[in-house]
């Protein structure tokens, strides 16, 4: 797989990811929100978006099944890695790097809302890309609307390649 082109600048994520901070201080002013980094592609999304906001958190880590090795979505969800915080009555906030079909977001937020009890389950996700949207899903905060492209960089991969990029880019398609 080679690069097509680049979608999105270090610096243009870069100040998103400060603006989506703002914006949670703000939304979440008050409260200690959870943060749950959806496992691997998340993890810099996370990270950078933690330092962003103004508030005290509290950070723990899912891992979801769904993708495997190939660029299409298997359409079976698999939770591989439970959340270690006690989640119930929290306010949890999944931070997620692409939502794409919707699928996986969907089961996540029914799983923290009726079987970890949370007391609020919000989304944000760095990419929202909703050509190939299977279920009706809001996303309550997102870095960037981007309709088509298999899309790697700062998090995304293809089959475990190109997550070290700064940038976000698609690749060629084969």
């Amino acid at each position: 797989m080679k690069i097509k082109e680049t979608l999105l600048q270090r610096q243009e994520i870069k100040e998103r990811v400060k603006s989506l901070g703002q914006q949670l201080t703000k939304d979440y002013a008050g409260t200690k929100p959870v943060m749950i980094g959806v496992l691997n592609g998340a993890f810099i999304f996370l990270a950078d978006l933690v330092r962003a906001i103004d508030l005290p958190v509290e950070i723990d880590f899912i891992r979801v099944a769904s993708y495997g090795q190939t660029r299409e979505s298997s359409g079976s969800i698999s939770l591989t890695k439970e959340p270690e915080l006690d989640l119930e009555g929290k306010d949890v906030l999944l931070v997620e790097d692409i939502v794409d079909s919707g699928t996986t977001m969907v089961w996540l937020q029914e799983y923290f809302t009726t079987r970890q009890k949370a007391h609020s389950v919000k989304t944000c996700t760095l990419i929202d890309k909703n050509e190939r949207r299977a279920v009706d899903i809001e996303i309550d905060y997102v870095g960037f609307q981007i309709e088509q492209g298999f899309l790697v960089g700062y998090g995304l991969d293809c089959a475990q390649s190109y997550r070290n990029l700064p940038q976000i880019c698609s690749l060629e398609e084969e």
